[in-house]
């Protein structure tokens, strides 16, 4: 039987739009002076977003943070880059890196901080994942050295610092490589300095300066890097240029390198930057980084073309593609990044002067509201969607576009113009000679059902889709569903603009495997049994039970009282639906008699029990026997005391006086359980028995010994009757007295005891009597 869920609905012939665009490609132009970033920024450990900068670290000490750019670049077509440092607020340490790795590289981790700048290896640490180029501005000075186990280092320093150093170091991966292969010392002369009137120092200024953003300041440091591909050979040619301020409103531009770098080159590189301070600090920050293509000149601007030929369809969404087909991309491996619209060509030549608003896919670019409608470009690439407004129809609308690829080159604007057609009146999904749209179909195991679409108009064309997906050959106003899914039917009218049905979803519920803990166990002989219990999930306002068996049936919670031993099935289906699944074995075992519980105790091989046979001792091992039914598999003993055992004949010391309730749990392979308690009674806490006299010429009974137990501490004194004091011990192991004064044997006669004693729980005792010495 098929059943329905009813609701009410209306359709909407637009739909939101959602997706955020974001850059690919090159010129990357990140300010990093607004609260956010670009989605393809990123940035770790200390580094965070202040003040209209990106701080790596502050000026405290054993600071660590990196950034990187995760869009790959050619190195077919070089890169440059530019931006500004600030270094201040500290005592001078340790300094920052631009870096460029591996596109290819899976899993980013930066390298060694401290002197290896988040650069290089650094002691146990490894260096950059699959670097390429390390260029480092060195405050400290260790960057340039080979101490912590970096690789080369200035000509003759070994592990000498050199402060004020720009360092080039090469490609490495893990911890071998980072060779050093170039230096400029900024504050020196020489073959690896600069002329005098050209010396800056790294950091801009030590402990209570701050941020010199003024490029007419003392203290403003900008860098410039071009990577150029080497054309006669591997590798790039390298230059660095720094923008530097050292006197009031004379900046000057130095050359700092300008030479091959002849490392072969990954096929892709991406570029990021580090910084770390060590026991000196300082902040470290950057801004207005530009990201470009090196090699601008080789690369040439895209073409579009002029559309005449699209229509639309008023009062809904329409989506179109630009394929990379269909215009003109020059440049190797291109393709289109993005759609920007705009309302003229005067607004596309208004951009053309700023390379960031050229090279970026501006985001107030890639919505166009006109009085006709609204085009929004997508996220693949050539895709865009535009909706008409209502009362257009029939009418042209023109809009200019331009695309922009890979490497930022956007293409001059062309015209895109596009028809308003009538879009179909609204479709419906329904039940074949059904007249209430429904949600919600679900169906038996086998069951078919079959879906119309109806409307005010005749339709030229349907398609059905399931689950998203198109349903080939289905074509016609109605459709045989024999599966589960989610259905919907689109129609188009005579102009081909279509109308989306709502959607109805077919559910064919899938019953649970294992919905049955076998066996149910009645542990009491002639007492019914719960088989609920054993059913997972056991819900009667969602499903329906039937269990038979024996020549009977029981639905539901009827299931609580079965009374027979034996074997039935389970059937289950849900509330809605008249199908039950498929039978469950279901196994009842109901015991026949009670499963008896016993033991019995006695100090350890004594036959002691309790006072009256001589009574328990607090150190007495206890032997404790299980009397139970052969059927018990398992044993729970608890003594009373807070221990416990699972032994079945376990043995236990009390170690103090005290009533004990020992309790016995068994349980027999079906888990039935039954228990019993018995009391032990430790009386005592000691014994003591003294003899009336010894015999010391014989072997047995040679000494006068008092027999005691329980007892920590002793004192044995022997007196003639006259008070005389001739023996004395407090040894818990003595032999006792052997009958001797002075090693002389003496003669027969009556002796005085006097022995103290305390107990294991410190109790007093003391006692005092004759005794014969005997020969």
């Amino acid at each position: 039987m098929v059943k329905i869920r009813l609701r009410f609905i209306f359709v909407l012939f637009f739909s939101v739009w959602a997706k955020a665009f974001s850059q690919i490609g090159f010129p990357y132009c990140e300010t990093f002076t607004s609260g956010s970033t670009l989605e393809s920024t990123v940035f770790g450990a200390d580094a965070q977003l202040v003040d209209g900068v990106l701080r790596l670290t502050s000026n405290q000490s054993n600071q660590r943070g990196y950034v990187y750019i995760d869009i790959p670049f050619s190195s077919v077509f070089g890169i440059k880059a530019s931006f500004e440092y600030f270094s201040y607020g500290g005592n001078g340490a340790d300094g920052l890196t631009l870096f460029l790795f591996d596109a290819e590289t899976p899993v980013f981790n930066p390298g060694g901080f401290g002197g290896s700048l988040g650069y290089a290896q650094r002691s146990n640490e490894s260096g950059l994942s699959n670097a390429y180029l390390g260029i480092g501005f060195d405050e400290f000075g260790n960057f340039g050295n080979s101490s912590e186990g970096r690789n080369g280092g200035f000509l003759g320093v070994g592990e000498t610092r050199v402060p004020d150093a720009i360092v080039i170091r090469g490609p490495g991966s893990g911890s071998t490589g980072y060779p050093f292969v170039v230096g400029r010392r900024t504050m020196a002369t020489g073959n690896d300095g600069l002329r005098p009137d050209n010396q800056f120092p790294i950091s801009s200024g030590g402990p209570g300066t701050s941020r010199v953003t003024d490029r007419n300041l003392p203290g403003y440091r900008k860098v410039f890097l071009d990577l150029q591909p080497n054309t006669v050979g591997t590798g790039f040619f390298l230059q660095v240029l720094m923008e530097v301020t050292t006197r009031v409103n004379e900046p000057m531009l130095i050359t700092i390198f300008d030479r091959p770098y002849d490392f072969p080159a990954p096929k892709n590189l991406k570029i990021g930057f580090s910084a770390s301070t060590g026991g000196q600090t300082n902040f470290h920050e950057i801004r207005n980084l530009l990201v470009e293509v090196s090699n601008d000149e080789a690369l040439e601007e895209p073409k579009g073309v002029d559309f005449e030929d699209k229509a639309s369809c008023e009062g809904q969404e329409n989506t179109y593609f630009i394929t990379d087909e269909e215009v003109v991309l020059p440049n190797p491996n291109s393709v289109i990044r993005c759609l920007q619209f705009y309302g003229s060509l005067e607004d596309i030549e208004a951009e053309t002067g700023d390379v960031c608003s050229q090279g970026r896919c501006k985001e107030e670019n890639r919505e166009l509201i006109l009085p006709q409608g609204t085009f929004r470009a997508g996220s693949d690439g050539g895709d865009f969607t535009f909706s008409p407004n209502l009362g257009f129809r029939d009418q042209e609308v023109t809009v200019y576009y331009t695309i922009t690829d890979t490497y930022g080159k956007t293409s001059a604007g062309n015209a895109m113009t596009l028809l308003i057609q009538e879009s179909p009146d609204p479709v419906k999904l329904l039940l074949e000679n059904e007249t209430s749209l429904v949600e919600e179909i679900r169906l038996c195991a086998g069951e078919e059902i079959k879906l119309e679409a109806t409307g005010e108009e005749v339709y030229e064309r349907f398609e059905w889709y399931k689950d998203g997906e198109l349903i080939t050959g289905a074509t016609t106003s109605t459709y045989q569903v024999n599966s589960g899914g989610e259905y919907e039917v689109r129609v188009y009218n005579r102009k081909n603009c279509p109308s989306i049905s709502n959607s109805v979803k077919v559910e064919y519920p899938a019953y649970p495997s294992g919905i049955i803990q076998n066996p149910t166990v009645g542990c009491t002989p002639g007492q019914t049994v719960d088989v609920t219990i054993s059913i997972s999930g056991y819900d009667t306002e969602k499903y329906d039970y039937q269990l038979s068996g024996l020549g009977k049936v029981w639905l539901n919670d009827e299931m609580k009282s079965i009374s027979q031993t034996g074997n039935y099935e389970l059937k289950i289906k849900e509330k809605d639906l008249d199908c039950y699944s498929d039978p469950f074995p279901v196994e009842v075992i109901i015991l026949t008699k009670i499963l008896e519980v016993d033991f019995e105790f006695e100090v350890q091989g004594t036959g002691i029990t309790g006072d009256a046979d001589g009574g328990i001792f607090p150190d007495d091992v206890i032997q404790f026997s299980d009397l139970s039914d052969e059927e018990a598999v398992s044993w729970s003993w608890n003594f009373g005391d807070g221990s416990s055992s699972t032994d079945q004949n376990p043995a236990h010391v009390f170690g103090k006086r005290g009533e004990y309730e020992i309790e016995l749990i068994i349980n027999n392979e079906l888990g039935c359980e039954s228990r019993i308690t018995k009391m032990v009674s430790i009386t005592r806490s000691y014994r003591l028995m003294i003899p009336t006299g010894f015999t010391p010429t014989l072997e047995e009974n040679k000494t006068f010994i008092p027999k005691y137990k329980g007892l920590t501490e002793i004192e044995l004194l022997i007196f003639t009757t006259w008070g005389e004091l001739i023996f004395k011990t407090a040894d818990l192991n003595t032999i006792g007295w052997d009958g001797t004064l002075e090693g002389k044997l003496l003669d027969a006669g009556v002796f005085v005891y006097r022995f103290d004693g305390t107990s294991t729980d410190g109790e007093k005792i003391s006692e005092a009597g004759k005794f014969n010495l005997i020969r």
